[in-house]
């Protein structure tokens, strides 16, 4: 069985020193970016060894499984990146001013994304690799666990009926921004993004009624 996304991260720096994992660090953060600008399709590991000012020896003893391996690092490190932009206010749900601020934020970063998602170009590239599935898995579930705190927390207060499953109604959120985001990069609208979270977040207002 294949650690899980952060055992398996964590084990990959074992030996190195700081500066070996700074530098590790280095690479993945400029391939991200340098990604993140474009299709990843068209990417090839001399373009990462230029714009990280990296030798090809350097890249292979960071990341001995080649491009896979790097770009199954920078899936991880956007994986991680979709949880810290919506961040503090996903970690504080705990009004109704809060969870407009939350909404806000998600709006906006995918509104900033357009229709090119640097973690879906990704993952297809990496989607066979061990450890890929982790990734998306280990996202979706700390999203969803985010979320269904914030809700727990307003029936705690009494602002959302104690009748609703809180963790179905946090995975139909995340469901839901995954479809406006789908819709999105087909459209390049957030219509739909934007009308999923209004009506989810109305869901649990009135609940309380």
């Amino acid at each position: 069985m294949d650690a899980p996304v952060q055992d398996r991260a964590s084990l990959d720096v074992v030996g190195l020193t700081a500066k070996g994992i700074a530098t590790r660090q280095r690479i993945i953060e400029g391939a991200a970016a340098h990604l993140r600008s474009g299709d990843p399709g068209v990417a090839t590991l001399d373009d990462i060894r230029d714009v990280t000012r990296t030798s090809k020896s350097q890249l292979f003893h960071y990341f001995p499984g080649g491009k896979e391996e790097l770009f199954l690092e920078v899936a991880r490190f956007e994986a991680a990146r979709v949880i810290e932009d919506q961040q503090p206010h996903l970690g504080a749900l705990d009004s109704w001013a809060a969870w407009d601020r939350w909404r806000k934020a998600v709006i906006a970063r995918y509104r900033a994304q357009g229709q090119h998602c640097p973690l879906a170009s990704l993952m297809s590239q990496v989607g066979s690799v061990p450890g890929a599935a982790e990734v998306s898995s280990t996202l979706l579930e700390s999203w969803t666990r985010d979320v269904e705190r914030g809700i727990r927390t307003m029936q705690a207060k009494g602002q959302v009926g104690e009748q609703i499953d809180a963790r179905r109604t946090a995975s139909a959120f995340i469901a839901g921004i995954q479809g406006g985001v789908t819709v999105l990069r087909s459209t390049g609208s957030t219509d739909h993004l934007e009308a999923i979270l209004a009506i989810l977040i109305a869901y649990l207002r009135d609940s309380a009624d």
